[in-house]
Formats: structure tokens, sequence, C-alpha cells
């Protein structure tokens, strides 16, 4: 079963694919286990996942594994039209298309649930939400979940305090091969892509406002830094305020830097981060992109309201008129990587997917024997990717001698 954009899009769709494959090395060598294990035979494994190339590698390598897929996407504006023709044409159970309404959203993650997974996978939580709140019947037979991003995460420790969470979910998130490569490194690069493709503006020179400095601030940060960038960044945490002061970066609050930004970009996984009072002081030409999971860092509804007329200026770019002022919004306000360019590079996913891959083997092989918490992948796993993607890129280590890994390993010796 599948509903997508274009089914003639599917020869496209595997070219890009196959492009992808190339830069995933570390993930294609699972997949070889996988194949010849099938450690997941039997298995339904239902995801909401941005439908990308990328992703379209891990779905093949989970099927590869034994499992039967079906898939859609965890934003309205993050399909790639040719990749879900390409899965459909393979017979993967897929429903998606970019610039999906709020109903087709929901219609197509029900679709998922009626499938009756023994795992999910999730991009942000929603699949996980609709199940625990309409489908509670089905719980018994899931296994376990995934999570891939940080607002997910939040989600899910907010329902775990709320003693509302009913079966292990991974934190795939906290995988140092995740969040310290993916969001710094992917999101920083993924992120510009986007805003230059949306609006072809000169970085260099340019006041950027970054609301909040976890990983996904820090490496837009570092990118925009390196574009020639004066960087400005907000936060309400001290600790990764401290940081981004460390980092050579001007710390203040957001309503101290409205006005004298350029180019504003929010990833804090929280809400209405920038509001009108900070909008109607910005100056005339000032663009905002979000690159957190929800579209809900900018106040978009609190802009329309102000504003005289709105226009689409280029596609990926809307024009907000403010007493005489324009103000610019990047890809609607969702996630600027995938809503205006093509999310993450294919090297930096690689390890994001084999954590997913390897914590749906991993809830597998611990089926029933997990509590119902946000659990997080032994460091073992985490470190065995790290290998994988070091032996993709040819890159050798050293190995600690006999007499180093005792020293390490004893207290007795001092000064």
């Amino acid at each position: 079963m599948f509903e997508v954009k274009n089914i003639d899009l599917a020869e496209q769709g595997k070219l890009n694919i196959e492009l992808a494959e190339m830069h995933m090395g570390a993930l294609m060598k699972i997949k070889e286990r996988f194949s010849k294990e099938k450690p997941l035979k039997g298995i339904k494994v239902g995801m909401a996942l941005h439908v990308t190339k990328e992703t379209a590698v891990l779905v093949r390598t989970l099927i590869a594994g034994g499992a039967e897929v079906a898939i859609t996407g965890c934003n309205p504006l993050s399909t790639q039209d040719d990749v879900a023709a390409a899965l459909a044409s393979e017979g993967v159970n897929v429903w998606a298309y970019k610039g999906e309404t709020n109903t087709d959203y929901y219609r197509f993650l029900g679709y998922v649930i009626d499938f009756k997974p023994h795992i999910t996978i999730d991009d942000g939580m929603d699949l996980v939400s609709e199940i625990h709140k309409k489908h509670q019947d089905l719980i018994p037979q899931i296994i376990g979940g995934c999570e891939e991003t940080t607002t997910g995460i939040i989600r899910l420790k907010a329902m775990k305090k709320d003693g509302a969470l009913k079966y292990p979910v991974i934190a795939v998130n906290d995988n140092k091969t995740k969040h310290l490569l993916d969001n710094y490194y992917g999101t920083g690069q993924s992120t510009w892509d986007g805003i230059i493709r949306a609006s072809n503006i000169l970085v260099a020179g340019k006041n950027v406002v970054i609301a909040g400095y976890g990983s996904c601030g820090k490496g837009a940060a570092m990118r925009a830094k390196g574009m020639g960038a004066n960087v400005i960044v907000t936060e309400v945490a001290d600790f990764p305020a401290l940081q981004a002061a460390y980092d050579g970066f001007k710390v203040m609050p957001m309503e101290q830097a409205a006005s004298i930004g350029d180019i504003f970009i929010t990833l804090t996984g929280d809400i209405n981060v920038i509001r009108p009072e900070h909008m109607k002081v910005m100056k005339n030409g000032a663009i905002l992109a979000n690159s957190g999971h929800f579209d809900v860092e900018i106040d978009l509804k609190g802009l329309k309201n102000m504003s005289e007329s709105v226009r689409r200026v280029r596609p990926s770019l809307d024009e907000y008129k403010v007493n005489g002022k324009k103000i610019f919004v990047a890809g609607e306000g969702r996630l600027v990587n995938l809503a205006a360019a093509e999310g993450h590079p294919s090297e930096v996913m690689s390890t994001s997917f084999c954590g997913q891959a390897l914590s749906v083997e991993y809830l597998v092989k611990n089926k029933g024997k997990l509590p119902a918490d946000v659990i997080i992948l032994p460091e073992d796993i985490d470190d065995f990717i790290a290998k994988l993607q070091l032996k993709a890129m040819d890159i050798k280590i050293d190995e600690m001698t006999e007499e180093q890994k005792k020293y390490t390993s004893s207290w007795q010796e001092g000064t």
C-alpha cells in the first residue's frame, strides 16, 4: 500500500538512494550482516521519519534484516517525493508527500498504526503519542520504540514523568554518534544549506542570531562564523550561555538581539522563542528560520496577525510586511534544512541510522526485559558505530599496549 505524490518519480529516487548508499558505508556494513543473519525476521517496524534518500537506506537495511516496514513522514514539508516513489515501487508501505495537509499527516500516521507495528521509530514522537492517546490496545504487542531527535526525547521524558509512557523507547538521539555528529555537523551544514537556497543571501558580514546553544545551535553557530558572520547567541540556560561566551560569541537576551540581527535561527525545541515584541523591532529585511523539529519556535500566528500583507517571493521564502518593514520567513517556519533543502548529508546520517538499526535489533534481543522508560543504548554499541564509520572512512587509530591497558584499569600507581 502506498500514497505518494507521483510514482513516476521512482527512477530518480532510486538514483538518489544509490548515491546515498555510496556515502553510508557504516550502515551498509550493518545491512550486509542483517542480510545474512535476519535478526528482525517476523518483526513489523512502523516508522514516522523524514522520508529522505538516507531514510530509504535505513528502510532497506531493516528489510534486509527480515523486517516488514511501514513508513510515513514526520514533518509536512520534509518528504522527498522521488524517494517516497522509489520506496513504493519496491513494495514498501509508504504514505508521504511534500506539502502534506494536517489532515493527511495524521491520516498517514493512522495507516502506520493500522499496520500494527511491533517496534516504532519516531522523529519527534508523534507516532508514539498517537498510539498512547488513541490506540492503547496495541501497546501489549509493541516491543519498544526508537526516538531520533531532541524534541522527541523532551516529549518522551515528559510522558515518563507523567506516568504515561507504556513501553520502552531507546533515545537514539542521545548516542554520541548521533547528537554529537548529526546535530552538530549535520544541522550546522544543512541549516545553512536551507537558508541559502531559500534566500540566496550573503552570510559574510551579517549579524546572525542563534537561539539555543545545544549541539544543533553550536553547529549552526560554527558554520555562521566560518562564513564570516557576526554570531550572537540567546539562551535560557546558564552553562550553554557560558560555553557560547567562551567560544567567542556575544550572548544577550532575544529582546536585545532582535533589533541588531539580520538572520535569526531557532534551535531550541521550545515554543514562541521569537515573538511579536521581537519582530516589531527587527530590521527591514530580517530573515527568520527554524531548525527545531516543530514549527512552533517562531510565533507565525502572531507575525501573521500583525502583518499588513503576506506573499511568497521565492519557493521557500515568505515576505511579511510589518509597519512598512519586510520580514522574511524561510521554509514556512518548519525545519529549514528539510523544508528548503535536502536535510543532512548522507555521511552524518549513516551513524545516526546505524543507531536506529542497532536499536531495533537491541529491542528484539531484549524483548520483555526492558522497563517502560527512556533507554540509552549501551556505550559499547555506540562505540562500535564509531568504529564502523572510521573503517568506512579508511581511518586507522592506535591500540593500547598491554602495559597501558593495565595502567588505566588499576589505581595503585601514582606520582
